[in-house]
């Protein structure tokens, strides 16, 4: 996974959902709906979040859980989208 944009989504993940459950860690596959750490508003928020912060636009059919449910599937998302946005050369 790229080292940048899996850093900045672990930030965000951090401060904002994963200190209020008292946890210090989350592993890259666990899912962040089943560990509780998210729900329908916080993926909201995570989708929010991405938008602002990468500069991409996520289409409703992009908001499942294979994209946005683990910080691995954030990462290969976010890193799929963005390559896509860059002109071959």
């Amino acid at each position: 996974m790229p080292k940048q944009t899996e850093a900045e989504i672990r930030s965000f993940i951090a401060e904002n959902f994963l200190f209020r459950e008292g946890r210090a860690s989350l592993g890259e596959d666990e899912s962040l709906l089943e560990a509780g750490l998210i729900d329908s508003t916080g993926v909201l928020e995570l989708v929010a979040f991405l938008e602002q912060h990468f500069g991409l636009r996520i289409p409703d059919a992009d908001m499942v859980p294979e994209n946005l449910d683990s910080v691995r599937g954030l990462v290969t998302y976010v890193e799929t989208r963005l390559s896509a946005a860059q002109p071959v050369s």
